[in-house]
């Protein structure tokens, strides 16, 4: 969508609220504000084009004297309040402070309910859609090099305060939560398909056996799951950026806002689950070298497929905990869908390592 604002900035506010508009999007009048106040006098009748990137993101195109592009997002003010930490204390505090996007500016909506972060474009080299080796293996260098610099760094107190722990409690918290949910969902039967309770009693059964061996997970996760340090928390490779320069790839990482405090494992195990399994060997072996550099050595690929198949496991009970929980309080039938999705998931789920057998 495109709009041409006047130098008073009325006609932006105006152009830019119709376009946000459409997608049901708060706050246009104080983005439009700080947008104005970014833009700055020198840009005389910008034209501004309105992409839609994914749910509550955006690239604003500005053609103007000086033509940029700048990405738009919206966030909870807690998730906010995280993602500026990242990009102005935690990963400076790191030596890595332009290993993330630039934040350029934030706007709060008048009543408090979300904030705008306005972030430098990095382009559309995600690995997402260019998985080139070289590149792929900056990523991975990278990955690598954040969690050797954090381990046990001191800010890590401040991480799980402000943002989250996807340690241990992490996987206990979500199992037994998830596994409350659905019981009591035992009684629900009208108003969801034929099949539901039937999957609803497996999944709950499922869930079941983890924890029932989560003593095992835990004791392999204390032994030989290294120290605690700084994840990215949502490491999908479409959330890796890589640009070329002079001196070789160099990767940058977006999308904070899932971050937290937890082992190594928590984000390797994402990235190798949306890999393709014939890379994955070659990802892992980057990392273990990777790793080696900065002083630590990683545990056999038997301790490696545990605690990779358990913190995807995670993430999936966390996932059907919050689907749970909105067919209690809604009876929403996408999520009741969901979670018969999760059960079916669940049975094929396997370690992400080769010859891994069922954890």
């Amino acid at each position: 969508m495109t709009a041409s604002p006047g130098r008073d900035g009325n006609e932006l506010r105006e152009g830019l609220g119709r376009s946000l508009e459409q997608w049901g999007e708060p706050g246009a009048a104080e983005l439009s504000e700080l947008l104005r106040e970014m833009l700055g006098e020198g840009v005389t009748q910008p034209t501004l084009r309105l992409e839609r990137l994914k749910n509550e993101v955006y690239r604003l195109g500005v053609d103007g004297e000086a033509g940029r592009t700048l990405v738009l997002k919206l966030l909870k003010p807690a998730v906010a309040q995280t993602d500026r930490l990242v990009a102005e204390r935690w990963l400076p505090a790191l030596g890595l402070g332009d290993r993330c996007p630039r934040l350029l500016g934030a706007a709060a909506e008048r009543e408090g309910r979300c904030v705008w972060h306005v972030y430098e474009d990095l382009g559309k080299r995600s690995l997402g859609l260019e998985p080139d080796p070289a590149y792929l293996g900056a990523a991975i260098d990278l990955v690598a090099e954040l969690h050797g610099r954090a381990a046990v760094h001191p800010l890590l107190p401040e991480v799980r305060w402000r943002a989250r722990d996807l340690g241990a409690s992490f996987f206990t918290s979500n199992l037994q939560d998830a596994m409350a949910a659905l019981e009591a969902l035992a009684t629900l039967h009208e108003g969801v398909p034929v099949e539901f309770p039937a999957s609803r009693a497996r999944l709950l059964q499922r869930l079941q056996a983890v924890l029932e061996d989560a003593p095992r997970r835990l004791g392999v996760m204390k032994e030989v799951g290294g120290p605690d340090t700084l994840l990215h928390g949502d490491l999908w490779p479409r959330n890796v950026f890589v640009t070329a320069d002079g001196q070789g790839p160099r990767a940058r990482l977006i999308d904070w806002d899932h971050v937290g405090a937890g082992p190594f494992s928590y984000d390797l195990s994402t990235f190798l689950y949306r890999s393709s399994p014939e890379a994955r060997p070659w990802i892992l072996q980057r990392y273990r070298e990777a790793s080696e550099r900065w002083g630590r050595r990683l545990p056999g690929n038997e301790e490696l497929n545990l605690l990779f198949h358990t913190a995807e496991f995670a993430r999936c009970t966390h996932c059907i905990l919050f689907d749970a929980m909105i067919v209690l309080d809604e009876r929403a039938e996408w999520a009741v869908q969901e979670l018969m999705d999760y059960e079916r998931w669940l049975e094929t789920l396997r370690p992400p390592l080769p010859d891994g057998s069922p954890a």
